[in-house]
């Protein structure tokens, strides 16, 4: 991979898309900062704009009305004048119309890890994923993984998110979307 700077015509929006604790926001920022570009969460912003949780949300009008709040927030952010590096949420690129518009107007990329990486990522903050308030976790991770990896393989890059540091991985995004644009402005 290139450790090249990205061409300086390169004003589009990076998404950055995998199962919740790939540690989408955390490399997100470290990327952000490398390409001195504003960093945003969708579902910070999600929160943001609702003036609740994510939890809350979900707890209290279900997953259909925060992925539409998160839709039109993802929407927004797209349409930022100064491009930016967005993380979202483990299930905004699976809907299909949210999918549409960051490929029109962003290049995404694919944060990979492995399940048993994932897992200890996330049970370090429990009461912060909703989805897995259940008494089988590790299984609906398994579920997840299997609905959702074809549709985030949509994605125009791949990364793997394993034990490296956040900083390494950011540098391997930085890498990749350099060699991404390299092989698109041939």
């Amino acid at each position: 991979m290139t450790m090249d700077p990205l061409p300086c015509d390169f004003n589009r929006p990076v998404v950055l898309v995998g199962l919740m604790g790939v540690g989408k926001t955390t490399i997100g920022r470290r990327l952000a900062k490398r390409m001195e570009r504003p960093f945003a969460d969708a579902d910070h912003a999600v929160e943001e704009s609702a003036g609740r949780s994510v939890a809350d949300i979900f707890n209290d009008f279900g997953e259909a009305a925060f992925r539409d709040g998160e839709r039109k927030v993802i929407a927004r952010l797209l349409e930022e004048p100064e491009p930016l590096v967005l993380a979202l949420g483990g299930g905004a690129f699976i809907n299909e119309e949210t999918r549409q518009l960051i490929k029109a107007q962003a290049v995404s990329v694919w944060l990979k890890a492995d399940l048993d990486v994932l897992m200890e990522r996330v049970l370090r903050k429990p009461g912060q994923r909703p989805l897995l308030q259940t008494d089988d976790p590790r299984r609906v991770m398994e579920r997840l993984n299997a609905e959702r990896a074809p549709i985030y393989a949509e994605a125009d890059i791949k990364v793997e998110s394993d034990e490296a540091s956040h900083d390494a991985t950011a540098a391997r995004v930085y890498g990749a979307l350099g060699d991404y644009l390299a092989r698109v402005h041939r």
